[in-house]
């Protein structure tokens, strides 16, 4: 059968997973009466609740005898480890662009992976029925994009159309009838090729293996585009490292071809066509998957490095596995392997003593998701403060990770943000220009050490109206000292259960992280100083009763709502000395030495 393999890149919610929604929807693939979710592709829990993707995830429609594999990719460059392999699967990309905020970073940052794969994109105007688009602004932008990432004179040459993904409608001229997808979906046919990899059916079978998933009835599932010959069900095959050496042989269990947004199973896979194949028990994402006459291995697309590190350790509190099932370090070091042999973006090695492990990946936000993941999976863990990764320049000098970060904000609070970014935190400003009505964006290079834990204070800063979008710009000699958190925090000296009366009394030294009747113990933070010292306190302490009673002396005491702080803030939050309690029902904030007396001659010797 006639295919075309094709993936939807944009920034984040520009409209992919939308989009998608209703390509499926007017290829039929679904029944007339079938229950339908919105955001169909978004299956993890997380994804719906955050509103965004963080797995790439094919899906197949059929269009006039067509077969076309779309693949709906990640918007965050901390998922970007998902969008490179994805890329090199497909044979075209639908670039989806805002065409009121037009090219955004991480626009940029899949748009420059995309060319570079020598792929022909379609770039398709989203949203052009919103109040503030401006489509022939944001249509010269994507050409200017495109010539500064080096664009060959085919991709210059790039079509072009008008859509409203919610409202399912693409048209080739922006006051064109409005109807339906269909001309994209022509559009697609007309300019993608055809895989070239349909002309290799005679050859010897081989696969790379892009994305490594696991079924409950299955077992492991590699994904991949078949790119020679054929594959049938039972047959013996072999997988290859990237340097060509022997993995393992195995027999092939199942093949499953997407159809629609189910997977079915099929007897014979041909060259062209991305199936998830099952049998083998080593082989993982990168590695080559072929006829047992083939020794050669596949080229495979070179992973960005990461560029931070969270160390994760076993909860050694006193409320330890009250909550949680799996505690102990061998489980949560299985854990993490497992995670880091489907996610290339992420390595995980042992620390010195065999009680935590280092994690290094792409950023605060991928790393937030995979804490959010093994907590709801029922992990209890110790989470230190992320620390960036150094590298060392070809003169023995230092390197550090430089970010690109764009903001756009309304135009009162631009100087609070570039005070912010270009004074404590090291960053150079490179372009400022305005950007609608009352809005500035600003464009910086700034040391990722200076946006950990940055962000939180940027939303107060703009009053929650300003948006932040930072992606990997290369590295740079190291920028020197960049100051930490200026507060400091008040500390529980006792063990048991918070008072209303203490806490009310306590209230003007700062500001609390918990409430009444909540658990605490020796050396867990409870809230933030009002000065920049550390403060013990005891948030047990009573009332004294005494046996004279005036009326009005006893009125209920009232608290002040408690700062409630989420995972990523909590993590960004720390310091050096400080760690994250994570169990599946809290998140508590510790000292890392609970004892003062150790915290103290530890402060010493450091």
């Amino acid at each position: 059968m006639d295919m075309r393999n094709i993936a939807i890149i944009a920034h984040v919610d520009h409209g992919k997973t939308t989009l998608v929604d209703e390509l499926l929807k007017q290829s039929g693939t679904y029944r007339e009466n079938q229950a339908t979710t919105e955001r169909a592709m978004d299956s993890n829990d997380l994804e719906r609740e955050r509103g965004i993707t963080i797995f790439a995830k094919p899906t197949s429609v059929e269009w006039k005898g067509l077969r076309i594999n779309i693949v709906d990719t990640p918007g965050h460059a901390d998922f970007g480890g998902e969008v490179e392999r994805i890329l090199s699967m497909v044979d075209g990309v639908v670039l989806l662009v805002d065409a009121a905020e037009g090219p955004m970073p991480q626009t940029k940052f899949v748009t420059s992976k995309a060319l570079a794969l020598g792929l022909n994109p379609i770039v398709v105007l989203n949203k052009v029925d919103k109040g503030d688009a401006e489509p022939d602004r944001a249509l010269d932008e994507c050409f200017d994009l495109f010539a500064s990432l080096g664009a060959n004179d085919q991709q210059l040459d790039f079509p072009h159309m008008y859509a409203s993904g919610r409202n399912g409608w693409a048209d080739m001229e922006l006051d064109g009838p409005r109807k339906d997808l269909s001309a994209l979906f022509d559009l697609i046919v007309k300019h993608v090729p055809a895989p070239k990899q349909l002309k290799d059916i005679d050859k010897p079978f081989t696969m790379l293996a892009t994305t490594l998933g696991a079924d409950a009835f299955i077992g492991r599932m590699l994904t991949g585009r078949v790119e020679t010959g054929q594959l049938k069900t039972g047959e013996q095959v072999k997988a290859l490292s990237r340097d060509g050496k022997l993995i393992e042989n195995f027999r092939v269990t199942k093949i499953m071809a997407f159809r629609g947004l189910m997977q079915q199973p099929i007897d014979v896979a041909e060259a062209g066509d991305i199936v998830s194949i099952a049998g083998m028990a080593k082989a993982t994402v990168a590695d080559s998957i072929v006829a047992t006459t083939v020794d050669t291995a596949l080229p495979a697309q070179p992973i960005d490095p990461p560029t931070i590190t969270i160390t994760f350790g076993i909860n050694d509190s006193p409320l330890a596995g009250r909550d949680g099932k799996k505690v102990q370090s061998r489980v949560i070091r299985d854990r993490l392997m497992k995670e880091a042999e489907s996610n290339v973006a992420i390595k995980v090695t042992d620390s010195p003593g065999g009680e935590s492990f280092e994690v290094a990946g792409r950023g605060e936000l991928q790393m937030g998701v995979l804490i959010e993941n093994m907590r709801r999976e029922g992990f209890e863990l110790s989470v230190s403060r992320p620390q960036v990764l150094f590298r060392e320049g070809e003169n023995g000098e230092r390197l550090e990770p430089i970010e690109e970060v764009t903001i756009d904000v309304d135009d009162d609070y631009s100087g609070a943000v570039i005070e912010k970014l270009t004074g404590p935190r090291k960053g150079e400003l490179s372009e400022m220009k305005p950007a609608g009505a009352g809005k500035t964006r600003i464009i910086a290079l700034v040391p990722s050490r200076g946006l950990i834990g940055y962000h939180g204070e940027f939303l107060t800063d703009t009053r929650g109206t300003g948006v932040l979008n930072r992606v990997f710009h290369g590295w740079a000699p190291h920028k020197g000292a960049i100051p930490g958190r200026r507060a400091g925090v008040l500390i529980s000296m006792e063990n048991g259960t918070s008072v209303s009366y203490a806490l009310w009394k306590l209230e003007d030294r700062g500001k609390f992280f918990i409430g009444a009747q909540e658990a605490v113990y020796q050396g867990m933070i409870i809230g933030e100083h009002s000065r920049e010292n550390d403060l013990e306190v005891n948030p047990l302490k009573g009332k004294q009763l005494t046996n004279v009673r005036a009326s009005g002396t006893d009125e209920a005491v009232r608290l002040t709502t408690p700062v409630t702080l989420t995972l990523e803030q909590a993590i960004a939050y720390i310091d050096d000395d400080e760690l994250v309690e994570v169990t599946p029902n809290a998140v508590r904030l510790r000292k890392r030495y609970l004892d003062p007396h150790e915290r103290k001659r530890m402060s010493k010797s450091a």
